[in-house]
């Protein structure tokens, strides 16, 4: 075939193959646009806002709840400057005396369109009570659409606020798609609320619904119900919240208390601040406020303050020198009252020292040289890895976004962050729990699960979701029983026996206690809020940070305890009491088996068996 022919053929076939494409694109591929185009002309959807899920405590107490109202809605396409516009606006007004007339002018300006048939929601939440008496005049105005709205309240207010969060108006990114944004418009924006925000706020039902050329509706074609009322239980007692809140009373600093399998009970910051001014809109002059405070009411201190844990880390401390170097804890160390290392002096918080000293008994006395010394021989390489091992430097798991990581330091850190090299006076400084070494309260608390049990837990709120129950399992860790006795006698000694760091504390309680206190040190203060201080302030802000945490009962943990107050100073005398309140009321409330149910003082003193 000659090239000509050839070149013919291939132009009549591709000529023939256009030609198919444009019949196949004209009459099959855009009908199906057409069709579409012409059943949004004829159909349209009707989003229904789902109920959002309450969130209650284990006794079934209102945490998080809806408050019954109604959304106020005007026609779209209205004239702005047109006297059937300005006739709805005095309706509205003349219904509400406190309306903002030029906000909502304002509102219903940037959503008004020539395309839009949507009715614009021009007033979010109008209380039950306040509409009643209105509701016949504005209803009879075709221009006014009333429609059942809820508002979140938190009836517990700021004894909860950084357990449960509070919600505020959404966005994309909150709610994973544009049609839930503009059909729910509210997503939780802290704790439970944010973290449990896709099972709380539901699924939006719908409407399809046949309309004319001018909007109107003739027949409903479809309805799709909304899932909703997903409820939130959790672990947590309201009522111990409050209780342990308001113990505090004008201290700041942190609470938890939490089961061994790390069911949490309580969670509490101080101060707090009350999540219902974020349900409108907070105001600016709100929000300045809790900006400024430098007792940081916004901060959750038990999820992400970070604190020099001081000697409560001394029982991990111990058992994480004995990983790096087996059978150090085997000798005694003689503790003169200080410890020379290079040309820096380290002195003990007793200043004529404890004399010959073992493990239980450096944890009774809380003897700073016994670690100083002990860290020196296992390194701080050594060290960290087990500190690491019981949970501290990573997030606990707990069902709270945002939380904090501490940090266990060692030279690789230092020379990342510092570009310096690691000395020995900072081993001996992390190993009493200060320097670079930082703990959030929940960490604390989960560790000294792990010293009572054997255990390290998931700290968790949630008790069941939607009907779902929540389960966690605790991971074991298996460690040394012959030193994990000692330091568990060390612990009992600390809160029931003469010479304890806190035996003048726990008398009494109904229950036998066993803990550790602790002081941390504040090593510096931001300059910004230096420049906000008043100079009598100056000194109680340099003032330690004052630890407890104990576990009870000694013979067969039932219940974690943790407390900071900061600035305190000393962790038996400031956070003692609280966590003795505690145990008080939890005893008085049965949280505790009838058997364990006595004095601490009537506990032999000598008691070394394995729990």
């Amino acid at each position: 075939m000659k090239l000509r022919n050839i070149i013919v053929l291939v132009l009549f076939v591709s000529l023939w193959v256009i030609l198919f494409i444009r019949l196949y694109h004209v009459s099959i591929k855009s009908n199906f646009y057409y069709e579409k185009l012409a059943k949004q002309n004829t159909e349209k959807t009707y989003f229904i806002k789902p109920v959002r899920g309450e969130i209650v405590d284990r006794n079934g107490k209102l945490l998080a709840m809806n408050k019954l109202g109604f959304s106020i809605s005007l026609a779209p396409r209205l004239k702005i400057d047109s006297s059937e516009f300005n006739t709805t606006i005095n309706n509205l007004k003349n219904s509400f005396n406190d309306l903002n007339q030029t906000l909502i002018k304002k509102v219903y300006k940037k959503e008004s369109s020539y395309y839009n048939h949507n009715y614009i929601k021009v007033i979010d939440f109008v209380r039950y009570e306040d509409i009643l008496a209105v509701y016949p005049r504005l209803s009879m105005d075709d221009n006014i659409r009333i429609e059942i709205n809820a508002k979140r309240f938190y009836p517990y207010g700021a004894y909860a606020s950084h357990v449960v969060g509070y919600v505020g108006k959404s966005n994309f990114k909150e709610n994973n798609a544009s049609y839930i944004t503009n059909a729910i418009g509210v997503a939780g924006k802290s704790s439970l609320e944010k973290y449990y925000n896709t099972a709380l706020q539901g699924i939006p039902g719908s409407i399809v619904s046949k309309v004319t050329a001018t909007n109107q509706e003739i027949e409903i074609v479809k309805r799709v119900p909304p899932i909703e009322n997903r409820t939130l239980v959790l672990h947590l007692d309201a009522e111990l919240q409050k209780m342990i809140y308001e113990t505090f009373g004008e201290k700041a600093g942190a609470a938890v208390v939490m089961r061994p399998n790390g069911e949490i009970l309580a969670a509490v910051s101080t101060p707090s601040y009350d999540p219902n001014m974020f349900t409108s809109g907070i105001t600016s002059e709100n929000w300045q406020s809790l900006q400024e405070d430098l007792d940081h009411p916004f901060t959750n201190k038990f999820l992400n303050g970070k604190y020099p844990p001081g000697s409560t880390i001394k029982m991990g401390m111990a058992l994480s020198m004995n990983m790096a170097k087996p059978g150090i804890l085997d000798t005694a160390e003689n503790c003169p009252g200080s410890l020379k290392v290079g040309s820096h002096i380290f002195r003990d918080w007793a200043k004529n020292g404890h004399g010959v000293t073992d493990l239980r008994k450096s944890i009774k006395e809380s003897v700073d040289v016994y670690y100083y010394k002990k860290s020196l021989a296992a390194g701080i390489i050594g060290i960290s890895k087990g500190l690491k091992v019981f949970g501290f430097g990573e997030p606990t798991g707990v069902d709270l976004s945002g939380e904090s990581s501490g940090l266990v330091p060692n030279p690789e850190w230092k020379q990342k962050r510092f570009k310096e090299a690691w000395y020995p006076g900072e081993t001996v400084n992390t190993s009493i729990g200060q320097g670079y070494l930082l703990a959030t309260p929940l960490q604390l608390a989960r560790y000294t699960a792990l010293i009572a049990t054997s255990k390290l837990p998931t700290p968790t709120f949630a008790s069941n979701i939607a009907g779902k129950k929540v389960i966690q399992y605790p991971k074991f860790i298996n460690l040394p029983s012959k030193y994990l006795n000692q330091i568990r006698n060390g612990m009992y000694d600390v809160c029931n026996v003469s010479g304890g760091t806190a035996s003048s504390v726990f008398n009494g309680v109904g229950v036998s206690v066993a803990g550790k206190t602790g002081t941390s040190q504040v090593v510096g203060i931001a300059k910004g809020e230096r420049a906000r201080m008043k100079e009598e302030q100056m000194e109680y802000y340099h003032r330690s940070h004052a630890w407890i945490t104990t576990y009870a009962p000694y013979e067969n943990p039932e219940i974690i305890v943790t407390v900071l107050v900061e600035h305190g100073g000393h962790g038996g005398t400031a956070s003692g009491p609280i966590a003795a309140d505690i145990y008080r009321w939890l005893v008085a409330h049965g949280y505790f088996t009838k058997k364990n149910n006595v004095s601490s003082n009537i506990i032999d003193t000598n008691v070394t068996k394995n729990h």
